[in-house]
């Protein structure tokens, strides 16, 4: 329930504000109840337990229960309506994030470096060669679904749309993803580095290149012992750290992008020289894999007063 601060919303306010409403909401949350029932758990009369009912239903709170059907009001069962109740204020003081979506398709990256195995696939084609990273420079690489490479990394440059007067308050990098095996191995760990603007981010590391079952999205044409799916992973950025779904990987702060004074934002994936595990890389845009989704670029923002 959401009331207001106006005629209604006191009513609300009024009929919570008793003990023995209170008490009377507890009893009802474990099951519905009549006014007998009540009177005798609370050792009041009846005629003062259907005051306080009669307050809660008409703050529509409680409500009488239909399955049990009664023309005598004191074999009349009575439960809640309601489970929560939110009240709006009459000036927001904590205005809600403003939301910048950037999505960004596998094949707009505007550096990489890649080693075979290697390639870039569309939804209805192999692009190039495979295993040819010349096919990473194609003018077909605009269409890819999928891209992979057993070493190396691409690079995004996207427009920086947080407004200038806005007050950054976190940044989401999302993803699928698996490692890289010449044609599929699930048990093949790759650690695979995120960046933005240069600043590391943390790392992920990939179990495998999964080819166990069909992912659903995949399209028919592609072969079943090859790539199938990958794991979606969320990398967010906030003003006290950085995180992988949840977990803290490093301590890269939203202070250290320095997002407010570059017109663009570099988002950089890939596997590190100095990377424990070089599994690889696949990343499955929206037309392979699990997820409908390319990678995608959240910032999340507040007005700045």
């Amino acid at each position: 329930m959401f009331i207001q601060l106006d005629n209604n919303g006191i009513s609300t306010l009024k009929a919570l504000s008793s003990d023995t409403r209170v008490t009377i909401i507890h009893l009802l949350s474990n099951e519905p109840s009549t006014v007998s029932e009540i009177a005798k758990k609370l050792n009041l009369s009846k005629a003062i337990v259907s005051r306080h009912l009669r307050l809660l239903e008409d703050a529509r709170i409680i409500k009488l229960d239909d399955s049990k059907n009664s023309s005598d009001n004191r074999t009349k069962n009575f439960k809640l309506a309601v489970d929560h109740i939110d009240i709006d204020f009459p000036k927001k003081i904590h205005l809600p994030f403003q939301e910048s979506i950037t999505e960004i398709k596998l094949g707009y990256f505007s550096d990489f470096s890649a080693e075979p195995t290697c390639g870039l696939v569309s939804e209805t084609k192999v692009i190039g060669e495979l295993d040819d990273p010349r096919s990473f420079v194609s003018n077909e690489r605009i269409e890819a679904s999928l891209l992979w490479f057993s070493d190396g990394f691409v690079e995004y440059v996207v427009p920086n749309q947080i407004p200038a007067d806005a007050h950054l308050e976190l940044l989401e990098l999302s993803l699928e993803l698996s490692s890289e095996f010449p044609e599929s191995n699930n048990n093949w760990p790759s650690d695979i580095s995120f960046f933005i603007n240069d600043i590391p981010l943390g790392t992920w590391t990939a179990p495998g290149n999964y080819s166990d079952v069909r992912g659903t999205l995949t399209p028919k044409w592609w072969a079943s012992t090859l790539s199938q799916y990958g794991v979606l992973k969320h990398i967010r950025v906030t003003n006290t750290d950085t995180g992988i779904d949840g977990k803290m990987v490093s301590n890269t702060k939203l202070n250290d992008l320095k997002l407010d004074t570059s017109p663009f934002i570099k988002v950089k994936i890939g596997v590190k020289p100095d990377a424990k595990n070089k599994g690889g890389l696949t990343i499955f845009g929206n037309a392979f894999g699990n997820h409908p989704q390319n990678i995608l670029l959240k910032c999340f923002y507040s007005d700045h007063h």
